[in-house]
């Protein structure tokens, strides 16, 4: 069994891995590293096999997105640990020993993140992670070092070692048994969201997850989807709502989720007034997804709480981090 694997994702992206292959094999020593391919059309899988043969090359027929892929091929590598890589990261000299030698240090660690910066500009923190996720009580996912649209530069002010809810998929450690143990990824997301739901799985199963401050990685971002795209908001909103849904206790849900899509609401007016009427309309069909798939939410509503039967809630920040951003202009939040 291999202790570490590192598994690239790979969907079109002949030119990340051209990029960014080389500094992963270079500062990876001891690992191993996979390239799974998701029904790629670009050659990438070739590219790899020709130039890159003590990387192993796992196919996939097509693309199944970022959950139905790395389950598929998770299933295929025996390994201590994954590390699920984007194919658009750049990782640094002993990037990955510290986040390893913590996981060590207690079984209980269930995933984990290191620091990740911009790689356009390397002294600001990355959307995708930042210093660590977190996730509010009305289950808005948010970072330290990256509130919305507000990123913070690096002044050293995230060196820390600390628990936080939710790991990065850009750069996710994860404890291979346990991933297995509590079925994976939810491919009902198909991207976006889903590592916060496996962290939260993790944590009602008992488990941490942590962040790293003493490992760094460089992370281009929007490689699969561009904020610009209304798949995304569609995928974000809709996860959003099937996040709080399957996860809050049955007395918080009577009114955190109407609470949570009156916001969602007022985001999509939002939208509108400012001229990104197409993610607007993205929010109200992400809703009305959400409603006709009820039936099967409330299923797995109930497969999730039958699977963890104990209820733990993890590290959630108690505020309105919707208010406290945009309604009291808080820019950062130093947890």
């Amino acid at each position: 069994m291999t202790h570490v694997a590192i598994v690239i994702l790979n969907f079109n992206g002949k030119h990340f891995l051209q990029q960014f292959l080389p500094s992963v094999l270079q500062h990876s020593e001891g690992a191993k590293v996979f390239v799974a391919d998701n029904g790629s059309t670009d050659q990438s899988a070739e590219f790899v096999i020709q130039h890159f043969p003590m990387v192993e090359v796992i196919h996939l027929k097509e693309n199944k997105g970022f959950c139905g892929g790395y389950n598929q091929v998770l299933k295929q590598i025996e390994a201590t640990y994954y590390v699920l890589l984007n194919s658009d990261v750049e990782v640094t000299s002993n990037w990955l020993s510290p986040v390893i030698q913590l996981m060590d240090s207690d079984p209980a660690i269930g995933a984990a993140q290191p620091k990740i910066l911009a790689y356009r500009a390397k002294t600001k923190f990355e959307y995708a992670g930042a210093a660590g996720g977190m996730i509010d009580t009305l289950a808005y996912p948010f970072c330290r070092g990256r509130l919305f649209d507000s990123i913070e530069e690096d002044l050293h002010q995230y060196d820390d070692t600390i628990p936080i809810f939710w790991a990065s998929g850009a750069c996710l450690f994860v404890r291979a048994k346990l991933f297995h143990e509590l079925g994976g990824l939810d491919e009902d997301f198909f991207a976006h969201m889903e590592e916060i739901d496996l962290c939260w799985k993790m944590s009602r199963a008992g488990n941490t997850i942590y962040y790293q401050g003493k490992s760094t990685v460089y992370h281009v971002g929007g490689g699969t989807l561009s904020a610009s795209n209304p798949r995304k908001t569609y995928l974000n909103f809709r996860n959003g709502l099937s996040l709080l849904f399957k996860h809050q206790r049955f007395y918080q849900l009577l009114w955190k989720l109407p609470f949570r899509m009156v916001l969602d609401w007022i985001a999509a007016l939002h939208f509108w007034v400012s001229g990104s009427g197409i993610h607007g309309k993205a929010v109200i069909i992400a809703h009305l997804s959400f409603a006709r798939r009820i039936g099967h939410e409330i299923r797995k509503r109930k497969q999730t709480a039958r699977q963890l039967k104990s209820f733990k809630s993890g590290k959630i920040y108690r505020g309105f981090i919707v208010f406290e951003y945009f309604l009291f202009k808080k820019k950062s939040i130093g947890l």
